[in-house]
């Protein structure tokens, strides 16, 4: 896809689906980690529907890493894999408050030796409470990338890093919520919608 072309889809999602998204509900940098940990394979609405008492119920790290996993199994039992996510939330407030002294990380490479936290959620909180400009890669990115020509990685790590060579960094921290959007509604996984897709002009997928 020709430079100018990536502007055109750049701009037309800036129109269509905004430049700014609000975050998670959260009042202390460890309780936005957790929400963005919880969201995975789930719902924002599902997250965001629970946080409120779940942070009246666990009101720091402190908290949560002496609770049971049983008390975070029932507290986050509407979210999907609910179990695992228990575990790793305390496994991660307990290495925040014992390893960190309360802090969390405020890097990458700090991030991903917490538990549960993976690439795609380290990079969504750096973006997210600190501004940091990161591509983050989840299935909708990985996917509707392709389809347009930006990239042709097998993996996340390759295509972030195709994407941040494509990408101005401006548009780095918003295109995941652009592209989460436009993957629901049209560019989806099992059949796109290339008649009523804004981006049909200029994807490779539609042209090819």
């Amino acid at each position: 896809m020709k430079n100018e072309h990536v502007i055109d889809v750049l701009d037309k999602l800036d129109e269509t689906y905004g430049v700014t998204k609000e975050g998670f509900y959260h009042k202390q940098p460890w309780q936005l980690l957790a929400a963005i940990m919880l969201s995975a394979q789930s719902t924002d609405k599902q997250v965001e529907e629970i946080l409120p008492q779940l942070f009246t119920q666990f009101q720091n790290a402190e908290d949560m890493a002496e609770a049971s996993l049983e008390e975070i199994e029932d507290a986050i039992r509407s979210i999907g894999l609910y179990k695992n996510k228990a575990k790793n939330l305390k496994k991660c407030c307990q290495q925040i408050v014992e390893e960190l002294g309360g802090n969390v990380p405020g890097d990458i490479d700090g991030l991903l030796r917490l538990a549960g936290v993976g690439r795609k959620t380290a990079t969504l909180f750096l973006a997210d409470y600190y501004g940091i400009p990161g591509v983050t890669v989840d299935t909708h990115v990985f996917r509707i990338s392709k389809r347009l020509g930006w990239a042709l990685g097998k993996n996340p790590a390759e295509v972030e890093l195709e994407l941040q060579k494509v990408l101005p960094q401006e548009h780095w921290n918003r295109i995941n919520f652009q592209l989460i959007y436009h993957g629901r509604a049209v560019c989806t996984a099992r059949k796109a919608k290339c008649e009523a897709c804004i981006l049909a002009e200029w994807c490779e997928k539609k042209l090819g």
